[in-house]
């Protein structure tokens, strides 16, 4: 209706224009008075419309070829020539089931590093810290049987050694405990002889310091020195038990010490060996296992301290970033297989479509071609001596050859070119006009004539334009000096000099100043 009202009033100035024109001419004759009489125009204020007329084409809106941004085996094809496709909507695709898979991965590692993330700025739960809390009581527990085993350890050691000396070494000497111990039996070599004498008598003493010392230790000791200090005199309880072997080795049978009880002797001798070996051994690993106890009690305190401190900022920054990471992955996958896949750019016509499923289709290669729907647009160029009056939004009525000169169509400029376009020698400039609404007469290709209202007013004071005379860059024109009389003899008439501004369709100038309305302007003679 609001295009209707619009072509009804453009026509209704048109008629107003010419009615004036009527008006004047009737003024004319009823002030001629005789051939010999000048003719008049009174100046009298009325509608002033300006238009540019052209011609064009209409064109869709948009229109496109499109391709895939990769090549590759096309797998599936969603649309025919013909199609009328929603915006984004799939056209078709190559095969990417690999892609596809990646898109799923990346996913998932995102989501793995966001509940990271997640998890760090909620900070430690209470039930973590009941967790940590009885992983610390349970390395206590491990210590402490750890201490208990490496006490009971150190005292197997001593009874060890103190079996390995009075039971099995002191069979062949006499007063072994005295200031002064003596061999039974005789040796070919007799420093071997001094030296193990000497020996016994030194072992005595550090038996005792050693049984006193194991007397006063506890689980609260310093038990890993103390299993040093005992490993120490285990060393030298070793070293006699050695020394004793030697002896006996080259031992000298007696009416008293016969060889039979020297064997006997090296046989003790061999299991006291043994069982220091095997008390040793025990006590190293009561050592070790004190040592991985302490150690295991130690990291349960630290994360235990760990999990009560909760989480550092540093911590959630370096996860922020992980899960900044995973997320451009992601958009790397996914803009990959958005390659793959062929989608309309925007809602309309499929006119080509050169794709078949199983071929296969180049990178950059036009297979498929799309016109916008809805609203048609007008393809003109204007001459230059015209383009500096059309300004964007200016008003149009538009005919079709396809309907003849009586269906008139309402569009407006919404486009102008700002470099020219040079056809058969002149230069253009190409203007897009747009249909006002949609109207399913229109269709691309046909041929459109537009005439374009570049000026519209009411009450302005015009003329024709051929009565204005240009003289020395100035403009004038004659009036009648009377004023309008109509008396008998030739009217005077003098010149006026005039301000002149637009030009009308119709060929009448705008008057800016010089005249006033009521004013007679001389036509002719």
């Amino acid at each position: 209706m609001a295009t209707f009202l619009h072509i009804v009033r453009t026509r209704a100035l048109f008629s107003g224009f010419i009615f004036v024109i009527v008006i004047a001419g009737v003024g004319f004759l009823l002030l001629r008075d005789g051939r010999d009489k000048e003719e008049l125009l009174t100046v009298v204020p009325g509608d002033f419309v300006q238009e540019v007329s052209v011609s064009g084409k209409v064109v869709a809106a948009q229109d496109v070829d499109l391709g895939f941004a990769q090549g590759g085996r096309v797998a599936r094809i969603y649309a025919k020539v013909g199609d009328v496709v929603a915006a984004s909507s799939a056209l078709s695709e190559l095969d990417n089931g690999d892609l596809r898979a990646s898109v799923l991965q990346k996913e998932a590692a995102r989501e793995a590093q966001q509940a990271k993330l997640s998890a760090l700025r909620q900070g430690t739960r209470p039930e973590e810290i009941a967790v940590s809390e009885s992983s610390v009581e349970s390395a206590s527990a491990s210590l402490d049987q750890a201490r208990r085993a490496l006490l009971e350890e150190m005292h197997d050691v001593y009874r060890s050694a103190d079996d390995a000396i009075h039971n099995k070494v002191d069979q062949f000497f006499t007063n072994p405990r005295s200031a002064n111990p003596q061999l039974t039996f005789l040796v070919a070599d007799s420093q071997i002889e001094n030296n193990l004498e000497y020996a016994r008598l030194v072992m005595e003493t550090a038996l005792g310091s050693w049984q006193m010392y194991i007397a006063t230790l506890s689980v609260a000791s310093d038990l890993l020195a103390s299993a040093e200090t005992s490993q120490k005199n285990l060393n030298e309880v070793t070293a006699l038990l050695a020394q004793a072997n030697t002896a006996l080795n080259r031992g000298i049978q007696t009416g008293s010490v016969t060889q039979s009880m020297i064997d006997g002797y090296i046989v003790d001798v061999a299991s006291a060996r043994s069982s220091i070996h095997t008390a040793g051994s025990a006590l190293t690993s009561a050592v070790t296992a004190h040592k991985d106890a302490s150690a295991a009690l130690e990291t349960a305190k630290k994360n235990l301290a760990l999990k009560k401190a909760g989480t550092v900022q540093a911590d959630i920054d370096a996860q922020e970033a992980q899960v900044k990471a995973s997320e451009a992955d992601l958009a790397n996958a996914r803009a990959q297989l958005s390659k793959t896949i062929m989608r309309a750019p925007f809602a309309g016509i499929v006119t080509k479509m050169d794709l078949k499923v199983g071929s296969i289709a180049s990178a950059n290669v036009s297979e498929v071609s799309m016109i916008s729907t809805g609203t048609f647009q007008i393809e003109s160029f204007v001459p230059e001596i015209n383009i500096a009056l059309i300004e964007v939004e200016d008003e149009a009525a538009v005919t079709l050859d396809a309907y003849g000169g009586g269906t008139v169509f309402a569009a407006r400029v919404v486009s102008i070119d700002p470099a020219e376009t040079v056809r058969d020698g002149v230069s253009m400039y190409r203007t897009i006009l747009q249909f006002d609404g949609q109207d399913e007469r229109i269709r691309s290709g046909m041929t459109a004539n537009v005439v374009i209202t570049t000026d519209e007013r009411e009450n302005v004071l015009s003329i024709p334009r051929g009565v204005v005379v240009e003289r020395e860059g100035k403009k004038y024109v004659r009036v009648s000096a009377k004023g309008g009389s109509a008396s008998g003899g030739k009217e005077e008439t003098e010149e006026r000099e005039v301000t002149t501004g637009a030009v009308s369709s119709l060929g009448s100038i705008e008057i800016l100043s010089g005249l006033s309305e009521g004013d007679l302007v001389v036509l002719s003679k």
